[in-house]
């Protein structure tokens, strides 16, 4: 795996400034199975934002094994992977500030531990150093990772999408490319014959049918053997909705113009429509609208949001303000709702992912993508994934 930051946007806690393309590259030995790729890029992401202020990390365990497609219960498949990672060598060979060579190397972790439901664990200093710059930094879609099932072919992704703005990996030698894909001295795909049959070919179209971008492998020869491959890259326009924008859909509702038009920020907009529903918000905006002469409408349209007022009468007749049980369906989405707010901006960023990448049928997928937590075509499901995820929270609802 090398990693390296993207260009491109980046959304929630992944939000980094550009940066020039960096020669530098950290490995991580391609033998790591794919549950193994797959967990070591989400406790990075679960990391990110403390990786040099922090000396350890915690996860709930529960939440770590669906964020990376283990049964909730399978702890003893998530200790395994996690022995592996604490085994697994990461080698570091970059020009420092002042152009001086620095090689280093390290465990992928320096300790993992669970305890009390909760994974602990660390990275070394050096290594984490290393991690926290950005130029070295990998944008890391749990949505698109949950989707493959071949570590080769999630490799291939990884090492083939840092430079997707690119256009090619331009060539490695044969060896590199082995060693990229964890099969660096088996004798069997010293054959080019046998590489190309049991890991080029599966991979690409893995990567063809599951990830945001398409590749094409190219080979250059000496005589009549090949030494040299390169893949060229090119964006895949039918799973674009992959990409780490999950503000993107609420910027197409309606209300979101209104609300940019009254004058709240882009980043405020899509929390309130994301948090209270796109009926919600339009009903609070009609209301601070029908005030007239409101000095701070942005103020005033958080408080209205905030302390629940100017809706309309209930159906039962009961003035707004007045105790009402919530229903039952209110009462978990209320729920669904506080423990959402409660997560880290990393978390709430791989909730939406995982929840996501469930989702089948196009018109759930675009609800969820307008109103988030509060989709009524997802309503079931969305409290099915949160009483998965906290089963104690939603104890008598």
């Amino acid at each position: 795996m090398e990693i390296d930051i993207p260009k491109g946007k980046l959304t929630g806690a992944l939000r980094r400034g550009a940066v020039k393309k960096h020669v530098a590259a950290i490995h991580v030995s391609g033998k790591l199975s794919l549950l193994q790729r797959k967990l070591s890029n989400v406790l990075l992401l679960n990391a990110y934002d403390m990786l040099t202020r922090q000396q350890r990390f915690q996860i709930d365990a529960r939440t770590l094994c669906l964020m990376v497609g283990y049964n909730s219960n399978d702890f003893d498949t998530l200790k395994q992977s996690l022995r592996g990672l604490a085994e697994t060598v990461a080698e570091w060979d970059m020009l420092d500030e002042a152009g001086r060579q620095e090689w280093g190397v390290s465990s992928l972790l320096s300790y993992a531990k669970l305890k009390g439901g909760v994974c602990e664990y660390a990275y070394s200093p050096a290594l984490a150093e290393k991690l926290n710059d950005p130029k070295v930094f990998a944008l890391i879609n749990l949505n698109i990772q949950r989707r493959f099932t071949s570590g080769h072919a999630l490799a291939l992704y990884e090492n083939c999408y840092r430079f997707h703005r690119t256009g090619s990996t331009g060539w490695w030698s044969l060896e590199t490319f082995r060693r990229l894909m964890g099969v660096e001295g088996s004798s069997y795909y010293e054959s080019y014959k046998h590489l190309n049959a049991k890991i080029i070919k599966p991979a690409t179209a893995e990567v063809n049918r599951t990830s945001n971008i398409v590749i094409a492998p190219e080979v250059r020869k000496r005589g009549r053997a090949v030494t040299d491959i390169r893949f060229v890259i090119k964006s895949n326009p039918q799973l674009a909705i992959l990409d780490l924008d999950d503000g993107e859909g609420l910027r197409k509702a309606p209300v979101y113009d209104r609300l940019r038009a009254m004058g709240v920020s882009d980043r405020l907009a899509r929390q309130w429509l994301e948090e209270h529903g796109e009926d919600v918000v339009t009903g609070k905006l009609d209301f601070v609208a029908g005030q007239g002469g409101v000095k701070s409408p942005v103020r005033y349209m958080a408080a209205a949001l905030r302390d629940d007022f100017g809706s309309s009468p209930k159906p039962n007749g009961k003035a707004e303000g007045e105790e009402t049980p919530l229903s039952e369906r209110a009462a978990r989405l209320k729920r669904v709702r506080d423990l959402a707010l409660a997560r880290t901006p990393t978390q709430r960023d791989a909730d939406r992912q995982l929840f996501a990448s469930t989702i089948q049928r196009p018109a759930a997928r675009d609800d969820f993508e307008r109103h988030g937590w509060m989709s009524a075509l997802n309503a079931k499901e969305i409290s099915a994934f949160w009483a998965d995820l906290f089963p104690d929270e939603f104890v008598g609802l």
